[in-house]
């Protein structure tokens, strides 16, 4: 009897989730389908979802930007609470005036990190060490708003959006001092009380900011010597923009229009594709993963008409290093 292939945790989980293609798809399908909600959340408990990492099994890590919490999602939807950030007396956060957990990025060894904003000195970058409680290992300015949060492994460094100071900060993974790492018109908000950077990723030798207000998506080189190179905007007309996630080795990107329910793919060439809507079950989507063909989108609902959920769906084409 022939031996069967070993599975990563990532093969199992996708098939787990009936997202492995039988055959390559033809070109004439859309390039995202079989969408499902796998779970489905409270808002009247903060359960409004802001980012996501993704565990090796498939399962996923959230934030709950209101509930201050970060809580793990099975494949089946089975939801529990990993931490809880301290509260912070008066909360004076930029935009929402209160305390929100908002970006989350994971390290290989399990240990996340978030961005916590309060308008207060706990403002900054914790540290969720497995079987530990969470620790601040940086401070941000209290009047900005930390959002999006990169990790790059490989230079030991996270990049932290900041909406309202239009800036990217740039923190040791250790824990130490946050420095600006970029500050540029690019990354502002064009209108006061505007959400500017928001999303962030690591990608091909570049940091990658979405700009909401803006409705721009922006390329940010790291040079040799680690900092940043001149901004390049790679594509506009992306209202409402918020994260974002890649689904190959390229520049071609999935990413959330908050305020249009939809999650667009954004070719090379600036121009973009709706794949994703309200009648599949988004809700205020305001982030996307990608695990192989598997899409992961978080929805906060923070104006739709129904609640926050989970979505998951399915890439139907390989894209490579389109």
């Amino acid at each position: 009897m022939p031996r069967r292939p070993r599975l990563t945790g990532a093969a199992t989980a996708a098939l787990a989730l009936g997202l492995v293609a039988a055959a390559p798809a033809t070109g004439t399908e859309p390039p995202v389908g079989d969408a499902r909600v796998v779970a489905r959340f409270d808002p009247a408990a903060g359960r409004t979802p802001e980012n996501i990492a993704l565990e090796p099994d498939g399962s996923a890590d959230l934030t709950f930007a209101a509930a201050r919490t970060v809580a793990h999602v099975t494949l089946n939807g089975t939801t529990t609470t990993r931490a809880t950030l301290p509260a912070v007396a008066d909360p004076a956060t930029p935009l929402v005036r209160r305390a929100v957990v908002t970006g989350i990025a994971r390290a290989h060894d399990g240990t996340l990190y978030v961005n916590y904003a309060t308008g207060t000195r706990a403002t900054g970058v914790w540290r969720l060490s497995p079987g530990a409680a969470p620790a601040r290992i940086a401070a941000l300015p209290p009047d900005g708003f930390p959002n999006g949060l990169a990790l790059d492994e490989r230079r030991g460094v996270l990049y932290a959006a900041d909406s309202v100071r239009g800036t990217v900060w740039r923190v040791p993974a250790a824990g130490g001092p946050a420095t600006a790492w970029a500050r540029r018109t690019e990354l502002r908000p064009s209108r006061a009380g505007s959400f500017g950077a928001n999303g962030i990723e690591v990608h091909r030798g570049a940091v990658w900011v979405s700009n909401t207000d803006r409705g721009t998506l922006v390329r940010l080189p790291v040079r040799e010597n680690g900092s940043a190179g001149a901004p390049e905007t790679l594509a506009r007309g992306l209202a409402g923009i918020d994260g974002f996630a890649f689904p190959g080795a390229g520049r071609t990107a999935l990413a959330a229009l908050n305020g249009g329910n939809q999650v667009v793919l954004v070719r090379r060439d600036g121009s973009h594709t709706v794949v994703l809507t309200e009648a599949d079950g988004l809700a205020g989507p305001t982030s996307v993963a990608v695990r192989g063909r598997a899409v992961y989108v978080p929805s906060a609902a923070y104006r739709a008409g129904h609640g926050p959920n989970l979505l998951l769906a399915r890439l139907r084409y390989h894209f490579g290093r389109l």
